[in-house]
């Protein structure tokens, strides 16, 4: 089989746009209730009386998004589906019988990476509070080394100019996931082991730079070096800081205003 074109990705703003700040009071609905992303589900009926889609169909769509997130990561987001579909283990046929056209799985890879990304967060800072000294540190670097493993990087490559960055279950997603990090990142600096001049953009922006893949196929092997390179990066987030930095700490306020 030929092997899809490459595509170069795009600015590290498009990721911004991706994670900029949603209006306020947006109902959020995290990866693992969100239908469509690899939400539980069985034959009965919800409560709405809406059926539920059987576990298969679940099943296949995770795995779709799954497969779909690692060939955009390669190949960019017109990468064919026939490659899509042949890494997911299923026939075409399946694969437009969830997603019928491209900005729709285009769509749905970066709601599933984001939500996968928050609940990351969530679960990084719960588990350590498990604990009986609780490191706030430690649940930063759990949930930084973890949003990697998404591939949250490869978000910017998707976000072509006519991704709609205005769609709703997009904005919540971005209400879900500044809300996780923003407060995983303040109970680091509360307790004096995060130092307090850096902000979640400044956190977020290094994340997508650092475990982004080089240009071209050929370089996807640097992915090796994405998480040593990030534990660099968050040593140097330790309270006390060891430095003074440039400029002022970066929120998702300041991000949405240089990417608008």
């Amino acid at each position: 089989m030929k092997r899809p074109t490459a595509t170069a990705p795009a600015a590290p703003s498009a990721l911004v746009a991706a994670v900029d700040l949603a209006p306020a009071g947006t109902a959020s609905k995290p990866a693992r209730v969100r239908e469509g992303a690899g939400a539980r589900a069985s034959g009965a009926a919800r409560a709405d009386g809406v059926p539920r889609p059987r576990a298969d169909a679940v099943r296949n769509r995770e795995r779709i998004l799954t497969a779909a997130r690692e060939v955009f990561v390669e190949f960019g987001s017109a990468a064919p589906f026939d490659e899509v579909a042949r890494r997911a283990g299923i026939g075409n046929a399946t694969l437009y019988r969830h997603f019928p056209d491209r900005p729709t799985l285009v769509r749905q890879v970066v709601l599933f990476v984001m939500d996968r990304v928050t609940a990351s967060a969530e679960t990084s800072l719960a588990e350590e509070s498990l604990s009986g000294e609780p490191d706030a540190f430690a649940a930063l670097c759990r949930f930084t080394h973890a949003a990697a493993d998404e591939r949250i990087g490869a978000l910017c490559p998707m976000l072509a100019e006519d991704f709609d960055r205005e769609h709703p279950e997009l904005l919540a997603a971005q209400t879900a996931l500044q809300t996780a990090v923003e407060t995983l990142l303040a109970t680091g600096q509360d307790a004096g082991v995060i130092r307090t001049d850096i902000g979640v953009g400044d956190l977020m922006v290094a994340l997508s730079q650092l475990s982004r893949p080089l240009p071209g196929t050929a370089c996807l092997d640097t992915d090796r070096f994405a998480h040593r390179h990030l534990q660099l990066f968050l040593d140097g987030l330790r309270a006390p800081a060891r430095s003074e930095l440039p400029g002022s700490a970066a929120t998702f306020d300041d991000l949405r205003q240089k990417t608008m």
